[in-house]
């Protein structure tokens, strides 16, 4: 790989505000692939924006206000609307949140107390760590491709009654596998297997956590219902087949989830 070509497409996707941000190692593995199969460094670049779209530009449509809403959720007690406004901001987090308290209710439902929490590609999700059933002073490990995400989350989650881990990372190349009692894949494995088919089976087999929770989305981004559900769970059954989990499906007006126990 021509080391300068990716350089200077880095500092191209670099040069918009929408990715000033992500990670470097998603850009650089994505960049390569497309100088590697584009004739033209320009098809590169905008192949190289367009996946990167598809994997966390979707879902932020505006401006997010980190530093307003930081402030917010310090002063507020208890901050519950601060951290609806902040998360109404991400598409993932807003889909949710009339279903918020029911959600993870039925998420909770049942298990052991939660100590650690892994959420990988965690969007604006670790704010909703009040409607979490999780203990006093729980750790919460939060990553995402976006490094002002993480600084952000990390400055908002300690004022949660949370531990914060935050990190910028490319969970497709280097999977986390820290132990943890629950981790959330929330619709957040058809965005990795748009750069990577394989990426879902490695993320799973890679995380180490008690309890499983993967979520896929049952409309598109702009509400149409084009049978995803169906899709998306003969797709869920493919990746867990023969691994001996106890799996369990629970379904939301958007949303379909599976509750995975690993006896990891």
């Amino acid at each position: 790989m021509n080391e300068t070509l990716l350089a200077a497409l880095l500092a191209e996707i670099r040069a918009t505000s929408k990715y000033a941000h992500v990670s470097d190692a998603l850009v650089r593995r994505i960049g390569a692939r497309e100088l590697a199969v584009r004739r033209k460094f320009k098809e590169a670049v905008q192949e190289t924006r367009n996946k990167l779209h598809q994997v966390g530009g979707l879902y932020q449509p505006g401006r997010m206000r980190y530093g307003e809403w930081l402030e917010r959720i310090a002063v507020e007690s208890p901050p519950d609307d601060a951290l609806r406004d902040a998360m109404s901001h991400h598409a993932s987090t807003r889909e949710r949140l009339p279903i918020l308290d029911s959600f993870y209710a039925r998420i909770f439902d049942g298990l052991p107390p939660v100590h650690s929490v892994l959420d990988v590609a965690c969007g604006l999700n670790p704010l909703a760590v009040p409607w979490m059933r999780l203990e006093h002073g729980a750790t919460y490990h939060a990553v995402d491709i976006y490094a002002d995400m993480m600084q952000f989350l990390g400055a908002a989650l300690p004022l949660l009654d949370v531990q914060a881990h935050c990190e910028v990372r490319d969970v497709i190349s280097d999977p986390p596998s820290e132990p943890v009692d629950v981790a959330f894949v929330l619709k957040t494995l058809p965005c990795l297997e748009q750069v990577d088919k394989d990426a879902g089976r490695r993320l799973l087999d890679a995380i180490r956590a008690r309890t499983l929770i993967v979520s896929y989305p049952t409309r598109s981004v702009s509400g149409r219902n084009v049978g995803m559900a169906q899709q998306y769970a003969e797709r869920f059954d493919a990746l867990v087949a023969g691994r001996g989990w106890e799996i369990e499906r629970l379904e939301f007006e958007n949303e379909l989830v599976f509750r995975v126990s690993t006896a990891r």
